[in-house]
């Protein structure tokens, strides 16, 4: 049977839909590969179109010529030969245009196609993507990242095959660098590198953690005392130390110096030694005192009609009363300072003096005494002095009276302390009642 052009393009089954996103990644030039598409002009094989109205190649040699007369018979299958060859031509076109588009389309596949190197906080991998930029990779590799990250290069940025994009990501540190505390954020992986990366100085310092130690996503708390330099004045000698110590007491205590009792430091021994810091060394005694205070008693008057006017009698003798208080008195550098007071107590209240003032009118004079010269009386026995007493405490007032006498007379109290009319009063009465020998030296004074 002999087979036309025709139908051996029917032997090819068109191709199914064609997906970019699953399809093998195939290098530039390798279309003959297994499996690979073609061209049209080569998916028909060596074979040539037959010309028209010539012997199929697969004919046999010795077939017959055609009987004569049978021209018409020639005529119909020439015409239906044509009129396949169209029919096969018509059918070829479309499938040609199938074949071309896909061998273009593997063109533009490859050309999308990128080798890119990715590095995330250090882990590299190659991979191959079709991505447009540093975001959209990011976005196909599933790798979030967020404002303290770092991403070179920059998200946005254009891809090229043989990019390498890393990502670096943030870990927060709480940091506390020689006392003062702050939140930072660092790419770094280690204590070592996150230090470096803050520009620390680390030669000399305390560390609360290995330099070593590995920094997690989820960051750490660091404690750094940087080396500082710090003088210690104590007991009269400078002494210079280099410490990385976090307390002023740590510094003192690396500078050989002791604190004993109540021993203390120019600054508080629990604050931060600063570099080129000077601390004195402060050496304390302490000791208590004790001091007593009398405490004023108050005077309480009272009228009593039953004395004379300008007499005042004492009733009850006021008593002072005694306070005691406490007091801290502290050396420093041997140097005292001004004491302090602790506490105060009464050990004893003050007793009132009572004092009882007359207010009854005094008698104007005493018949028979009146015309003497008492002023010249008084003058040579006390000198004129209502409130005298004489160097034995026995006699006292204006005429120099005894305690005895005086009461005799009607006075209360001590002649002393009653007023100058009073006493003349009563001097008079003792005139009238024994004459002037009452005052052997001085007696004769009454008579001018």
């Amino acid at each position: 049977m002999i087979r036309t052009q025709s139908e051996t393009f029917e032997t090819y089954e068109t191709p199914a839909p064609y997906d970019v996103h699953s399809a093998p990644t195939l290098a530039y030039g390798d279309t003959h590969r297994p499996g690979a598409h073609r061209p049209a002009s080569e998916a028909a094989g060596p074979a040539a179109l037959p010309r028209q109205g010539a012997a199929p190649a697969s004919a046999p040699a010795s077939a017959p010529a055609p009987a004569p007369g049978d021209g018409r018979a020639a005529r119909r299958r020439r015409e239906r030969c044509a009129g396949r060859t169209d029919g096969s031509l018509r059918r070829l076109l479309p499938r040609a245009l199938v074949v071309a588009f896909l061998a273009g389309g593997t063109t533009a596949f490859v050309a999308k196609d990128k080798a890119v190197e990715l590095t995330v906080d250090g882990s590299a991998r190659t991979l191959h993507t079709f991505a447009d930029d540093v975001t959209e990779l990011l976005a196909d590799e599933g790798v979030e990242v967020g404002a303290h990250d770092v991403i070179v290069p920059a998200p946005g940025t254009p891809l090229t095959s043989g990019e390498e994009v890393a990502v670096r990501y943030g870990r927060p540190v709480l940091l506390t660098l020689d006392g003062r505390r702050r939140q930072v954020w660092t790419t770094a992986e280690t204590v070592e590198g996150a230090l470096r990366q803050l520009g620390v100085r680390t030669e000399g310092a305390y560390l609360s953690t290995e330099g070593s130690r590995r920094i997690g996503r989820e960051g750490l708390a660091l404690n750094v005392w940087t080396e500082r330099v710090v003088t210690v004045m104590a007991d009269g000698r400078a002494r210079t130390v280099r410490t990385n110590a976090a307390t002023v007491g740590e510094a003192v205590e690396e500078a050989g110096v002791t604190l004993r009792d109540q021993d203390t430091t120019s600054v508080p021994a629990t604050g931060f030694p600063r570099d080129g810091q000077t601390v004195t060394v402060l050496r304390i005694t302490g000791s208590e005192e004790v001091r007593e205070d009398p405490i004023p008693f108050a005077v309480r008057r009272a009228d009593d009609p039953s004395l004379y006017r300008g007499t005042e009698v004492v009733e009850q003798a006021g008593q002072p009363g005694l306070r005691r208080t406490t007091y801290a008195v502290r050396t420093v550098n041997g140097v005292r300072e001004k004491p302090r007071r602790l506490h105060t107590e009464v050990v004893r209240e003050p007793r009132p003096q009572v004092v009882r003032v007359g207010t009854r009118a005094r008698p104007a004079s005493v018949r028979g005494a009146d015309h003497l010269n008492w002023e010249g009386l008084a003058a040579c026995e006390s000198g004129g002095r209502p409130d005298a007493v004489d160097p034995s405490g026995t006699y006292g007032g204006l005429y120099q009276f005894d305690t005895r006498t005086w009461h005799s007379l009607g006075g209360e109290g001590r002649p002393e302390d009653a007023s100058a009319a009073e006493q003349t009063y009563r001097a008079k009465k003792l005139y009238v009642r024994s004459g002037a020998d009452s005052w052997p030296h001085c007696g004769t004074r009454l008579q001018g």
